[in-house]
């Protein structure tokens, strides 16, 4: 493939923006890459300016559970736009939405619209010290809960594909009463707890931590969240900005039957636009200005373009029948992939759920960041680009989920699973030791 505009393209963006993007990971510098320029999308393909197109797998990070360019998604955003984009007045599709989300998602009552996942995980913290009266919260190591200065310990995602530590730029004694523990390890959650509980204002964690690859949850784990948190008066607040209207209607929440105090949204619900939520259980979310004393605004919340391509989004996936759809293409292509790592002799461990997954280059298992941490991103890296030449689109890290969606369909999984043995056998004969392992 050639790829001379999108190069020529970076080259610009570099004189103007860091690294020549609007978001690390983009760069593709982890996978000795350099970034793609996309000129239009869709279904589940994807063209970049030099003509070549790509089955996508990232779908702009999980939002595009439809495809890209869903038609009822567009013919809704054409029809709000020769209205207006942005009033900072209140809307009717602000209520329609709200009354939306109420009825998907189990455990709100009530929801504040924001701008971004980061903003709603900031907010929710917020909310949850207030409506406590303490200071502390956990959070668990490589769960990613957006940018904010006292969640970025130990985080996921970006932090771990650059081997950044996560703190550069942030005062000791902002995050100073953020406590980082082992995702997946109930018994540092009681210890902990049992030293400070009384000062945890809130336990924030990824139902299914999808920042760090896919991770899925121990059996047993959410609920004993659940439990500790009652126990000690501290709220639950599941990270839902990946998992909400992703692996269920409802969320992580619904297919696992644990109901948080406060639930963060993000991506689907804005239909791929810009946009976050916060809400929770009605007492709690009372404590919110104007209502409580809780402070929390932004001028482009509720947009009318947000929430008519969100509602849009969340009208077709409430008509049934696509989860299984979706879950079923996954499926299809993790076997698929596992099939292509074991004739190239390559270690893979494959974590998968819903449309969920992530090929880890390690033999696993893989059950929280200690274990993901081990996969050998080099492996990862030429498994990346051999793809791409093949004209499959992956995440440019090794610590990031694949996105399946209703787009995709037979033919685009069996051309993905067809490439990945190609590309595999190029990995096999580039790391003929095996595994190495990288922590």
């Amino acid at each position: 493939m050639n790829w001379n505009i999108s190069n020529n393209l970076y080259k610009e963006a570099c004189k103007l923006m860091p690294g020549g993007v609007n978001s690390p990971v983009r760069s593709g510098r982890a996978v000795g890459f350099e970034p793609l320029f996309i000129k239009k999308a869709n279904g589940c393909h994807i063209t970049d300016e030099d003509g070549n197109v790509y089955i996508d797998y990232v779908g702009s990070w999980g939002p595009l559970i439809l495809g890209h360019s869903h038609p009822e998604v567009v013919a809704a955003l054409r029809d709000v736009v020769d209205r207006g984009t942005s009033y900072g007045i209140p809307t009717r599709l602000e209520i329609e939405m709200a009354r939306k989300v109420v009825e998907m998602v189990p455990a709100i009552d009530m929801v504040r619209m924001v701008n971004s996942g980061t903003e709603a995980a900031m907010s929710a913290i917020r909310l949850a010290r207030g409506y406590t009266g303490r200071k502390k919260i956990i959070k668990f190591n490589g769960c990613y809960h957006g940018h904010a200065d006292s969640l970025l310990v130990k985080s996921g995602s970006g932090l771990m594909t650059f081997g950044i530590p996560g703190t550069p730029g942030i005062p000791e004694e902002i995050v100073e009463h953020t406590i980082s523990l082992p995702y997946n390890d109930l018994e540092a959650v009681r210890q902990a707890m049992g030293s400070v509980g009384e000062e945890v204002a809130a336990i924030i964690v990824e139902p299914v931590a999808a920042n760090m690859g896919v991770v899925l949850p121990r059996v047993g784990y959410l609920e004993g969240l659940r439990r500790i948190c009652t126990e000690h008066g501290s709220l639950l607040i599941f990270d839902e900005v990946i998992t909400g209207f992703r692996i269920a209607p409802g969320g992580a929440q619904q297919l696992f039957g644990v109901m948080p105090d406060l639930t963060c949204l993000g991506k689907i619900i804005g239909g791929g636009l810009p946009v976050g939520a916060y809400g929770g259980k009605k007492e709690i979310m009372e404590h919110v200005a104007p209502l409580g004393p809780v402070y929390q605004a932004g001028t482009l919340s509720g947009n009318p373009l947000a929430m008519c391509a969100g509602l849009s989004m969340l009208n077709v996936l409430s008509r049934g029948g696509i989860y299984e759809q979706i879950e079923e293409m996954n499926t299809y292509m993790c076997v698929g992939l596992e099939e292509a790592a074991n004739s190239a002799g390559v270690p893979m461990t494959i974590n998968r759920i819903a449309s969920l997954g992530c090929g880890f280059f390690t033999k696993g298992p893989v059950i929280d960041l200690e274990s993901a941490a081990k996969s050998d991103t080099e492996s990862y890296a030429i498994f990346f680009r051999e793809m791409l030449k093949r004209g499959v689109y992956l995440a440019p890290s090794q610590f990031e989920a694949f996105f399946v969606s209703a787009a995709h369909e037979k033919e685009d999984i069996d051309r993905t699973i067809q490439a990945a043995f190609d590309a595999l056998k190029v990995v096999g004969q580039s790391c003929p030791s095996g595994e190495r392992e990288k922590v």
